[in-house]
């Protein structure tokens, strides 16, 4: 899973080629709007799912995503018991970042599933194969106007990955932002998280635990 570099949307050159000669602005100072791709890439089964997000991408913004994407998909998946999500190092999923692991903690709780973070080292974020799909993106839009929110949106569902179009989907709602936790609440997250000794910030787990029901003791 990862959040691509924001789009402006506008009549501007974008650097690429064109078979049919096209106006574009050189400058792109006042964007119509802004889009966000978010991608989540399955390589066992070759799946991309773009979400173009509208509004800022803050780690509530991810969680939400990685939500709407089981959601999808959790009917095919049932016989899943572990989601492993590989990440870069950028600071809005960071594993120390409570704004994103509060929420994570809820999905797993929510949906009986466990969750396994697997983060890539500093400048080693391309090799994570949804950054495959950037290029892609980049290489079919390029030469495109991206005029409107809508036209990015169907240039993003017309392109490709090994024979198989991408599910996209436009997200214009605004996820939370800026939220705090008291040190107790924040406490009750650290104690769901597993770190791989000597690789805390690397692997983390955040495993299903089913409630165990509490028995009636006798003192007869």
């Amino acid at each position: 899973m990862d959040a691509k570099a924001t789009v402006k949307v506008g009549p501007f050159a974008r650097g690429g080629k064109s078979r049919v000669p096209t106006r574009a602005a050189d400058h792109d100072f006042q964007p119509e709007a802004t889009v966000t791709p978010i991608g989540i890439f399955l390589p066992a089964t070759d799946e991309v799912f773009f979400y173009g997000v509208t509004s800022e991408v803050a780690s509530d913004c991810l969680v939400d995503r990685l939500v709407d994407w089981w959601k999808s998909v959790r009917e095919r998946f049932s016989q899943i018991t572990t989601l492993l999500i590989n990440l870069d190092k950028g600071p809005e999923k960071h594993s120390r970042r409570t704004q994103f692991m509060q929420p994570l903690v809820a999905f797993v709780q929510q949906y009986h599933i466990s969750v396994r973070l697997v983060y890539y080292p500093p400048y080693h974020s391309t090799y994570t194969p949804v950054e495959r799909c950037w290029g892609i993106v980049e290489q079919h839009w390029n030469g495109a106007l991206l005029d409107s929110v809508e036209a990015m949106i169907q240039y993003a569902a017309s392109i490709t990955w090994k024979g198989r179009y991408p599910v996209v989907e436009l997200v214009t709602t605004t996820s939370q932002t800026g939220v705090k936790l008291s040190k107790e609440a924040m406490h009750a997250v650290a104690t769901q998280l597993q770190r791989l000794p000597f690789l805390e910030k690397w692997f983390v787990d955040i495993r299903y635990v089913p409630c165990q029901e509490v028995g009636t003791v006798n003192n007869s």
